[in-house]
């Protein structure tokens, strides 16, 4: 998922990554508010990691709600597939 989406939909995915960064306290939170810049900083702080470090978390984190988003949206798509197919039997049988 890329940080424009993060940061539009950060309330839904705040608590996915409050899972993952659980040193980071309420007022971290309202900060951040999806900015990805914000994320970096506030994990290196909190975690005593470099920023190179503090990056690469927030990039891969945001990789993983990308491959979870597009798993979803398969998943989806199939059932939307499996239906229109069930919908045409029935159809046909009739």
């Amino acid at each position: 998922m890329n940080w424009d989406r993060i940061e539009g939909n950060w309330k839904q995915v705040k608590g996915k990554a409050r899972e993952q960064w659980g040193k980071l306290t309420d007022s971290d939170w309202d900060q951040i508010a999806g900015k990805k810049d914000q994320l970096v900083g506030r994990i290196q702080e909190r975690y005593g990691i470099s920023k190179d470090e503090a990056q690469k978390q927030a990039d891969e984190w945001a990789k993983a709600q990308s491959d979870v988003s597009q798993q979803e949206q398969q998943r989806q798509h199939e059932q939307q597939h499996n239906r229109a197919h069930e919908q045409h039997k029935e159809t046909v049988k009739r």
